[in-house]
Order: C-alpha cells, then structure tokens, then sequence
C-alpha cells in the first residue's frame, strides 16, 4: 500500500495519495471533454500516480491517487480557463497541517499540472506533472472459455532470486530462498503502509495472464501480490484484522471476495488468478471468490499506473514476514 524526493517524499505520499473528490464548476466553466477519462500521470517526483475526471450529475468528479495513503475531501474548486483547480487538505486532531494546491489542465493537447504544498514549518513543495490518457475501460467481460494461454513460466527457480529485483534499492533487502521458499524477513509486524525493508519485483513485465501461486504468512501478518505492478491481490492469514475488501481473496481495497476462503495463519495458500482485458478472477483455496470482475483502477501501492501497458509481478516486502512458492504465470496468447 504506494510531494518531494527522499524521505520527504515518503511523508508527504502518505498523506495524500489518494484522493476523490466532487469538483463544482464557478464562472459557468465545465472540464474539457478532452480532459475527461483516466490517465497515468507523471510526476516529476518520479511517483506513480493516477487521475480520473469524469462528470456525475452535470458535476464533475475527480480522482486522484499517488502512491499510498488517502486524503478527502477538498474545497475550494474551480474550474478556470479550462483548468481544474483544487485544495487537499491535510488535518491532525481537526487543525490543518498542510495545503496541497492542485491546478491540471491541457496545454498544446497534453496534460500539463503542477502541485504545490505548504505547511506551516518548512517550504513550499512544488510538483509538476503529465500523463497519458488511459483507453477506455472495455464494456464488457471477457468470455474466459476462448482465451488461449500460453504454456505456464516458472517465475521462481527455488533456488535464488535470479529474475527478480528489489523495488527499492536503497531498502534493505529481506528477501532470500531458504529450502526452495522464497522469503522475506522483516522485524516489522505493523499493517502501516510502508516500511524499511524492500519489495520485490519480476524483472520481466507481462501483459494478460493467468498465475498461481502459493503463500503462507503467520497470524496477523499482511503482504500482497501486485498483478502488472498495479492490481493487489491481498495476502492476509483467514482470521486477520482486515476482512472483506480488506481481507484475503480481495483485490485490496476495490473487490471483495464473495466468501472467506482463507487458512489460519501459519498455513499455505494458494491463489490462481487471471487477468484479462482488466476484469480480474481470484481462485482462493480452490474456491472461486471473485468472477471475472471489473478492474478499473490500480490499488493502492500500484507502481504502474497504465493497463495499456506491461507489467511485473511484484511483491510487498515492506510489510512483515512473508513466504512464496511456486510461482508460475501463463501469458494470454488469443483472445478468440
């Protein structure tokens, strides 16, 4: 779960990363249509981030997501000279913090925004950025009986982490194969977003596919399993603190599973999960808990924020123990 560099970034990311707003319109402005759909944005942070402008109501409704965190609502909007311009407010025990001034607009056809942030004990941050206009979401499910896989690829060799990288170079690196057991050993035991210890990645990026896995974290320990580096699939113990959207078998924070089909801590599971056309399919334990569902933003913690695009497998390290075996992934080859 993922606006300066460094460890001030990291503050700052936590804060306000996700954010969904109602935007009013003043001056008898509305938002370019141009302007209105998903995009991936480009922070000259270097952070993931995505938006969404779409209209409800005759009003138009903003999302926007950095890394990790969330923040909501905000005031003060406006829609001036074709631009989008509002306040996220942070707040501790009811008193402000800080002031996050967002002002997005097209220029020449691209997007063209900046952020500035302001608190009270230090600088003015400003962050600019741009983005790529997302294709729109596909209207309907894909029929799963047609799709072709290709032949399954071992993403693990159970011996070394050969193929695989850590996210975060300058993190420690708890990650180690013990018995032919992908690990990751980390003191820390909290649910908090991020952590000292590293995430780890797939050195290869993949488009739709079909992957199994199995894990086995302790009771009340949490990881997560990012479809392209953008999708979470959830990896808690059955009878841990989060359930339901939270819980395991969901796609953290967007789909719940239909049932808790999870094993108590200290067990393995498994996970067969297909990805096609963004509408995502969760196996747990043998059971069907999520069914070809929409998927139409990346969850929290997302390090791509394009489904037009490829991309890792990747695993939370940043959060407690954690262990993995037999990975495999088959690649979709036909979609009719």
């Amino acid at each position: 779960m993922k606006l300066l560099s460094g460890a001030r970034l990291t503050s700052v990311v936590v804060c306000f990363c996700f954010a969904e707003f109602l935007v009013g319109t003043v001056h008898g402005e509305t938002v370019p249509s141009r302007l209105l759909g998903d995009w991936s944005l480009d922070l000259s942070t270097g952070e993931p981030a995505w938006m969404r402008v779409e209209e409800q109501s005759g009003k138009p409704v903003v999302s926007l997501r950095i890394y990790v965190g969330s923040l909501g609502p905000f005031r003060d909007v406006e829609v001036v000279d074709g631009r989008v311009k509002f306040d996220m407010v942070k707040k501790s025990k009811g008193k402000r913090v800080s002031t996050t001034s967002v002002n997005v607009g097209l220029m020449n056809g691209e997007l063209d925004g900046v952020m500035v942030r302001t608190r009270a004990d230090r600088e003015s941050d400003r962050v600019t950025f741009t983005g790529t206009k997302i294709s729109v979401m596909p209207a309907d499910r894909p029929d799963l009986s047609e799709v072709q896989f290709g032949h399954p690829i071992a993403l693990f060799n159970g011996k070394d982490l050969t193929g695989w990288v850590t996210h975060e170079p300058d993190k420690t690196n708890g990650w180690s194969v013990v018995d032919g057991v992908l690990q990751n050993n980390t003191p820390k035991t909290d649910f908090s977003a991020t952590g000292d210890h590293a995430n780890l990645k797939t050195q290869e990026s993949f488009e739709d596919f079909w992957l199994h896995l199995e894990f086995l974290v302790e009771s009340q320990r949490n990881s997560g399993v990012y479809l392209r580096g953008m999708y979470e699939a959830q990896v808690v113990d059955r009878d841990s603190r989060m359930q339901g959207i939270q819980g395991v078998g969901a796609i953290f924070g967007e789909i719940a599973p239909s049932k808790n089909a999870g094993r108590a801590g200290g067990e393995w599971q498994t996970y067969d999960i297909t990805l096609v056309d963004r509408h995502v399919t969760v196996v747990l334990n043998g059971q069907k808990v999520i069914d070809n569902e929409p998927i139409s933003r990346p969850t929290a913690g997302a390090i791509q924020t394009n489904p037009d695009e490829p991309g890792p497998i990747y695993l939370q390290g940043d959060h407690t123990n954690v262990s993995y075996r037999n990975l495999y992934l088959a690649p979709v080859i036909s979609k009719e």
